[in-house]
């Protein structure tokens, strides 16, 4: 039977209490146990609202209001436009799933690392890091490459979409409106009757 998480329950004083070690713990020790990939739940003590989420993006406030955040002004004030956007679903699920393969990626090269170096090998630890600078650009290169894609992709969708309305509704007569390319309809036999009578 799997390991049920670590229950932490948050007191309306803003204290956290961890069950399992049956002691007050801080925002910092949570930090922790994120790093050390212990499965966890934050919970209300009076609700039992999971808080876990809210908990998670105090961590990340903090870590960014630090020396060297993550996030730009930019960055952010485009995540916050996604919300209630059509794409908000689809723009989490690339995030996280981009995020998982990065984080695979780095624990099979430390995995690597230190079955060649041994586990406190300086060499093995640098490893990444050593990765990331010969990788860095190239990769930079490789996102720059599909974003282009990506757009030149959303054109030629745009492009087939008003090619298909305009001919879905070129067969009805609107005010002001002319099919592109094309000459405008003869005047009807109506108006001939009328211009005729002089």
């Amino acid at each position: 039977m799997p390991e049920q998480p670590r229950l932490i329950k948050k007191y309306p004083n803003r204290r956290l209490y961890d069950t399992r070690t049956s002691s007050y713990i801080t925002l910092a020790d949570v930090k922790e146990l994120v790093l050390n990939h212990e499965e966890f739940k934050v919970v209300d003590a009076k609700t039992a609202e999971d808080l876990t989420r809210s908990i998670l993006l105090q961590i990340i406030l903090e870590e960014e209001a630090g020396g060297a955040p993550m996030f730009t002004s930019d960055l952010l004030a485009h995540m916050i436009r996604f919300y209630g956007n059509a794409m908000q679903g689809m723009m989490g699920k690339y995030l996280e799933s981009n995020i998982k393969a990065f984080t695979e990626m780095q624990g099979k090269l430390q995995d690597q690392a230190r079955a060649i170096y041994g586990e406190n090998s300086p060499v093995g630890q640098d490893l990444w890091a050593q990765f990331l600078n010969f990788q860095g650009p190239a990769l930079q290169s490789m996102m720059g490459a599909y974003v282009d894609q990506s757009k030149k992709m959303f054109e030629q969708m745009q492009e087939q979409l008003e090619s298909q309305t305009r001919n879905m509704f070129s067969g009805f007569q609107f005010p002001n409106y002319a099919k592109t390319g094309e000459e405008k309809a003869a005047p009807s036999p109506a108006a001939d009757k009328s211009g005729s009578q002089k």
